[in-house]
């Protein structure tokens, strides 16, 4: 299942497109037939596959940013990759835009389906409810089951990590069962606690620390998300997988003591 997202790029939509990669650009949910190249600043080139969340078009950013990571290109910085793009970061005295460019187009072109690594499977432990998950009652309510059916659920399966964003360390994941499908808050949380555990649309996420946010908060997690002491700082990497498990809150007392 996928969740269908906005984002198709338009003329004087942010970013300028300076080209496109492949046959044809088709306007539909997944993969573009065009690769869009768009400029962000003076120091990142944004790859964008597609639409939509999915395995089809973010199978193709995670392939994309592995092989740029191989070829250790001087100039490159960083890849940012995401959802449906991959944010290039580059020193434009090293490696000016142009060749920079066609670069990218030819390992895109020539761009093979590898296996990625085995994915590593992280249990998260939660406690649900309470006032670890102020949303929980409205949740369960908007789905028409009771909160244990929602615990149920929610710890049902395995989620896979498409991207981590908004803050670091924070793991966007999906999909959700389609019973637990949300519309987030109207109106945000000024604060969300560290380790909340988040559910919008079909995706679930954790806040790995105090932040604004406008999910549905229906746990909270004991586990750090993120130290910058560790190597890698984020517990959590983008192609990996989370199932979670339900905690008492005794337990998460315990744990966090």
């Amino acid at each position: 299942m996928r969740e269908e997202i906005a984002g198709v790029w338009l003329p004087g939509a942010p970013g300028e497109k300076i080209s496109e990669c492949g046959e044809g650009m088709g306007l539909v949910m997944g993969l573009y037939e065009k690769t869009l190249y768009l400029f962000m600043g003076d120091r990142g080139l944004l790859l964008e596959f597609g639409e939509g969340i999915g395995h089809e078009v973010n199978d193709r950013v995670r392939r994309m940013a592995l092989t740029i990571q191989a070829e250790a290109i001087e100039g490159i910085i960083e890849t940012v990759p995401t959802y449906r793009s991959l944010l290039v970061i580059y020193n434009p005295l090293t490696l000016p835009i142009d060749p920079l460019k066609k670069r990218l187009q030819k390992i895109e072109e020539g761009l093979r389906e590898t296996s990625f690594p085995e994915p590593k499977l992280t249990r998260i432990p939660a406690a649900y409810g309470g006032p670890y998950g102020p949303d929980m009652e409205d949740v369960a309510k908007h789905c028409g089951i009771s909160t244990e059916e929602v615990i149920r659920l929610h710890t049902s399966k395995p989620y896979f990590i498409y991207m981590i964003g908004f803050m670091p360390g924070y793991p966007y994941m999906g999909e959700l069962p389609e019973t637990l499908i949300m519309p987030r808050l109207k109106t945000p949380r000024l604060s969300v606690p560290k380790g909340s555990v988040a559910i919008a649309q079909k995706q679930t996420g954790i806040y790995s620390m105090e932040s604004p946010g406008g999910w549905q908060i229906i746990g909270r997690t004991p586990i750090e998300l993120f130290n910058p002491e560790e190597k890698p700082p984020a517990l959590l990497q983008m192609g990996d997988l989370v199932q979670f498990y339900s905690i008492s809150e005794e337990e998460f007392r315990e744990w966090k003591t």
